[in-house]
């Protein structure tokens, strides 16, 4: 057994229900529910599964989840009057507690119909996400992450959110070291077995540059331009990488059939 096995054991099992709770979600998430009946849901299913939910009251965070629809880059807040339309794209974020573990992961879900270009932009972000993860072993550096994404990412017309990263995680939501999803080959910091960190590349259809709004946590496009984002949860091995936060019913990006 490695020294970080226990870690990961309970990295597993916090990831699992953060997993979890969207795979229960999905089902849910169509038009005509407000953002605040998601909220309710995933709040009610981490606690019924032993857990907490990290965001709630997290600097005064007043929701368990973030749902962030359309031109929103991250950090959405639920409401009961945002309701759900034909043709919306969201993002929902989990981050459960459980054995004093965190588990944090995202995806994109389709309201109905959605654009060529919106479909196109999501499947880009998952994609630039996963080109990313499997890049990851012993040795790899941090800029190589950052740059398998931002390179994919460009060739395809999109841009890279430079203003938040992903992010150490464990028995603390953010620690180090930061994870840029932008960068250059061979530079930062080495990947060693037992580091345990979030990728959650946001990816805007438009220009990369975002504005806060007055809530002090719902960041926006500043162009108005469409944003995706997908997250995982793992961990470094000897040999690779660990995703802890993969789907049980295996769902990855939408269609979720």
């Amino acid at each position: 057994m490695s020294e970080y096995s226990e870690k990961f054991e309970k990295m597993r099992v916090a990831g699992k229900l953060a997993a979890q709770t969207l795979d229960m979600l999905t089902e849910y998430i169509k038009e005509g529910i407000s953002t605040n009946y998601i909220d309710k849901l995933g709040y009610e299913y981490i606690r019924d599964n032993g857990g907490y939910s990290a965001p709630l009251f997290y600097r005064g965070f007043k929701k368990s989840l973030c749902t962030s629809l359309n031109h929103v880059v991250c950090h959405g807040i639920p409401t009961e009057d945002r309701i759900l339309e034909e043709g919306d794209a969201l993002n929902v974020d989990v981050t459960a507690i459980i054995n004093e573990h965190y588990g944090d992961t995202s995806r994109m879900f389709c309201i109905g119909k959605t654009s060529v270009k919106l479909n196109n932009l999501i499947e880009t972000t998952y994609e630039s996400m996963m080109r990313a993860i499997k890049i990851l072993k012993p040795g790899v550096k941090l800029g190589d992450i950052g740059n398998e994404i931002q390179t994919y990412v460009e060739k395809k017309g999109f841009s890279v959110v430079r203003d938040f990263c992903g992010h150490g995680i464990s028995t603390t939501f953010h620690e180090s070291p930061n994870i840029l999803h932008y960068g250059s080959k061979n530079t930062g910091i080495e990947l060693k077995p037992g580091m345990t960190f979030t990728i959650e590349p946001m990816i805007n259809a438009g220009k990369f540059d975002v504005k806060m709004l007055n809530d002090g946590w719902t960041a926006v496009t500043k162009d108005k331009s469409l944003s995706a984002q997908f997250e995982h949860t793992l961990g470094i091995t000897e040999n690779g990488y660990e995703i802890f936060t993969e789907s049980v019913k295996g769902y990855s990006k939408p269609p979720y059939n």
